[in-house]
């Protein structure tokens, strides 16, 4: 009817049309709705039937990542703002933290006069052992508390900073129990409830990426384990990346501390998919700093991985590269995002027996008393094995990191993948120069391999993201590791 005005139906109206609708075009006769044996209802009988069945918590898989970082500042010389970053945060009573080698450097130096310049009262603790024990960590602690810091400053290496989290950790809870925080099963695990004092980490050293991470690493030595803490409240506040600090690096300090980067960006780029763990947490505070690899954090360990394969030989070679220098503090800083969420797996999981039950082994180049494995030599060893061992699980990842090596991948078959980049580490060691090539020349031999397993069986935290490993079945994963530990002998 011309002029008619059209009146849109309502919500009701239109759900009334539909369910017409359906009644008229498809009645009960329809066979679906009719026939009680037809699939649709067998599907919705045993949905209801798996609804009835108590569900197994601890087997949910995660369905979530959550990306936690350090604020970075990244430049030439941005150590000397230390000072005014301390006053903008209002602190009276800063803790420094650093070891005997750096307190003689121009970076303490930096930050001594940025304090002195803002009227920021300090203290120095200047004990810090590289490669720290409990006990270490403990007198560190023991000289923080009387102190009442309201913030950190840590001056170094990764051993340094851990420390330095760890002095922030235990004055901020003084009544608990030093095992409380520390991984299960060798502690108790609990999570950290509540901020920490702030903490600003100056790296001297281009490896750890602990300026950037949750994570304080240290022997256990009543275990013969290395263990640590990591949760996302222990992270730094603020990591002063500043190339002019690591310029006095020794070369065999450089070698060492990059193939910490190495495996960093190589572990969480090939660790299982964060949605494969389990369990779900049940709250959030629960979900580990370790999640496995996820897309955010696979920006920054590939990233990294391309930088130290092309930086690290030249950073080693020559001294007087400050451009290799500078690319690999770099690096170093993003694979601490990549596995500070990510993960790593096997050949930090297997590094920690090697460097805790160390037969005598002195690494040329450091200057401390006794015997010393560095921690990414001790990382590095095990790489090619480890990485022969995951390339199954998934192949494109294992190739695309062989890529970053130089590799030509147009023809390699994918059942082939670990072979590829086990072999391209092993060449990548041997042209850096001055690397064991195995454990046999660090002093392990067979008779060492069952002690080297048990140290790693409790390292869950890191093995839980190792892909192809049976952790279903002790017995097995023991196997496995005995088998990895073997074939680490020699390269």
């Amino acid at each position: 009817m011309p002029g008619a005005i059209r009146i849109s139906p309502t919500r009701a109206t239109r759900a009334v049309n539909l369910l017409r609708a359906v009644q008229f075009t498809h009645p009960p006769s329809c066979p679906c709705h009719s026939n009680p044996s037809h699939h649709h209802h067998a599907s919705v009988q045993q949905a209801r039937r798996a609804l009835a069945t108590p569900i197994d918590k601890s087997q949910e898989k995660e369905y979530a990542f959550e990306m936690a970082a350090s604020s970075i500042r990244f430049g030439p010389g941005c150590t000397k703002e230390v000072g005014m970053d301390f006053k903008n945060m209002g602190a009276k009573r800063v803790m420094v933290v650093t070891d005997g080698n750096v307190k003689k450097l121009n970076a303490m130096k930096q930050v001594i006069q940025g304090l002195e310049q803002e009227g920021v009262a300090y203290s120095v603790f200047d004990a810090v052992r590289v490669e720290p024990k409990d006990s270490s960590i403990k007198q560190a602690i023991a000289f923080a508390k009387p102190y009442g810091p309201d913030a950190f400053l840590a001056v170094g290496g990764g051993s340094v900073i851990d420390t330095a989290k760890l002095m922030n950790l235990y004055t901020s809870f003084p009544e608990a129990d030093f095992l409380d925080f520390v991984n299960a099963p060798l502690g108790r695990g609990l999570p950290i409830q509540g901020k920490l004092k702030p903490l600003i980490a100056v790296p001297t050293t281009a490896g750890t990426g602990s300026e950037t991470t949750g994570t304080a690493i240290f022997d256990l030595v009543s275990k013969r384990a290395k263990t640590g803490i990591a949760h996302r409240n222990l992270k730094p506040t603020l990591g002063i990346v500043d190339p002019l600090n690591t310029r006095t690096m020794p070369s065999a300090v450089h070698a060492a501390s990059g193939l910490d980067v190495l495996c960093h960006s190589l572990e969480s780029w090939t660790a299982i998919p964060f949605y494969e763990r389990v369990p779900r947490p049940t709250n959030p505070i629960n979900r580990p700093a370790y999640q496995g690899a996820n897309p955010i954090s696979d920006i920054f360990s590939l990233q990294a991985l391309r930088d130290t394969v092309k930086y690290l030989p030249r950073a080693v070679k020559d001294p007087e590269d400050h451009e290799a220098q500078s690319q690999m503090l770099l690096a170093a800083t993003l694979a601490g995002v990549g596995f500070g969420n990510a993960g790593v797996h096997l050949c930090h999981g297997m590094s920690y027996p090697i460097s805790g039950q160390n037969p005598g082994y002195k690494h040329a180049g450091y200057e401390v008393e006794g015997p010393i494995i560095p921690h990414g030599v001790s990382v590095a060893v095990t790489a090619p094995a480890v990485f022969r061992f995951t390339g199954a699980s998934n192949p494109e990842r294992h190739l695309a990191a062989a890529e970053c090596f130089g590799v030509d991948i147009s023809n390699v078959k994918k059942e082939s993948a670990g072979e590829v980049l086990g072999e391209a580490l092993a060449e990548f060691l041997l042209k850096l120069g001055d690397q064991p090539r195995g454990l046999k020349d660090l002093g392990f031999g067979r008779e060492h391999i069952d002690q080297l397993v048990e140290g790693t069986m409790p390292q869950a935290r890191v093995l839980m993201l190792a892909p192809n490993l049976e952790m279903s079945n002790v017995d097995v994963e023991r196997e496995q590791l005995r088998k990895l530990f073997e074939d680490s002998l020699d390269y």
